[in-house]
Parts: C-alpha cells; structure tokens; sequence
C-alpha cells in the first residue's frame, strides 16, 4: 500500500469477541490499516459508526440486537459516508441484493482468504463494489448478475410506465446521463427530467441509482 497514502480507519462488528481479535490483529498488522473500534451488536455497530466515523465498516450478517441488515438500514437513515464490507458465514443472492441496496459497499464470506478480505477493502476505499472474491464496478451489473435466471418466467409488471418510459429507465439502467438520453431520443434536457419526475412518481423512488436497482429487481429491462 501506498506509504503516504492517509491511514484506512476500520470499525469491526461482531458478536464474536475471539473472531474480533484476531481480525483486529489481522488487519493492523497490514500497514496502512488501523483498527479504531469493536462493536459485539447492531446498535453498537450504528452508534460506534456515527461517533468514530471510520473509513470502513467491516459488519456481521448474523448479530444480536440488531441484524447487520438492520444496521445497513440504519445507517442508511443516517446519510453516513462509511463504506460497509458485510461479513457472513452464508449469504444467498436475496440478502446480497439487499445489503447492496441498503448501501452495502462489498460482500465477503469469512470462509475467504486473508488477501481477498484485504484485498476488498482497498476496492472499496477506490470507489468500487467488492462481491464474493471479485471487485465490479458497476452495481447495477452486480444485480443483473445476482438475479439473472430468477423469476424469468413472472409476469412482467411495467407499474403504469408508458413504452417510452421505459425506453428511458433501460438508458438510465445503461448508466445514460441525461444529456446523453436526450441525444438518444432526439427530445431536450428538460424534458428528459419531465420524464424522469414522472417515472420516479410512478414507481416511488428517488434517485436516479433506485431507479436503476428497482428497474432490474422488478425484471423492467429485458435480461441481457
């Protein structure tokens, strides 16, 4: 790791105390990695997260008090700047979506070897997306993956979307910006935001990134 790149502080949670001993030994024997606290529950994870403001949050699927799902969710309310790494013994495709959209910056199970646990911390501190043993940078294509081949065969709802939303939420989906869908459709900025309102509306999100993550959950794109 770069020397005078700035020290990484980490946040562990975990209701293990032997498992947090030796990840804390572990990771501040790395040089560049330092570990400024332990949380044994959820509410201690979310609270300890809003009061030393680590880098990364290394968090515990399976947790007493609250979930590690349920500190995602917490924190999420928070607006915290934390980059969550979920930790977990066995996690299905349902909990990694959403972790993922919950906030979740990286999936890593703790059968893994030293060096990928390592290795997605420095991913996540550069701004990707760290799932299983492999960095992505695309969250939507993390998704796309996860849940290619489940539910091909349910009806497809498009929740009151005309075809020409649905042109755009495909674009949007192909991270578009808007300026980009509007050249696409030969219609103008503004009304590209028109659209996006009204589809944001419709489907009860607010973000160009929920937009995305419910577009593929609910099958609105075709498969690839």
């Amino acid at each position: 790791m770069d020397a005078s790149a700035p020290e990484v502080r980490i946040l562990i949670a975990d209701d293990h105390p032997i498992f947090r001993d030796g990840l804390r030994k572990l990771l501040e024997a790395e040089p560049g990695f330092s570990v400024v606290g332990e949380a044994g529950d959820g509410e201690a994870a979310v609270a300890l997260a809003q009061k030393l403001k680590p880098d990364v949050l290394l968090l515990d699927l399976a947790m007493p008090r609250q979930t590690g799902l349920e500190a995602l969710r917490a924190l999420a309310a928070t607006c915290s700047d934390v980059r969550t790494i979920v930790l977990s013994a066995a996690i299905d495709d349902s909990q990694i979506v959403e972790a993922l959209q919950l906030g979740a910056r990286g999936i890593v199970l703790k059968e893994s070897a030293t060096r990928l646990l390592l290795q997605s911390i420095r991913t996540v501190m550069a701004g990707q997306y760290w799932v299983g043993h492999e960095s992505v940078s695309s969250l939507v294509q993390v998704l796309r993956n996860r849940m290619a081949g489940a539910a091909k065969d349910a009806k497809r709802k498009n929740f009151g979307l005309t075809p020409h939303e649905l042109e755009i939420v495909s674009a949007i989906v192909a991270g578009y910006s808007n300026s980009e869908i509007a050249k696409k459709f030969s219609i103008s900025e503004r009304t590209v935001k028109h659209h996006l309102t009204n589809i944001f509306d419709k489907v009860g999100v607010s973000s160009r990134l929920e937009l995305a993550l419910f577009a593929v959950n609910h099958h609105l794109v075709p498969d690839e």
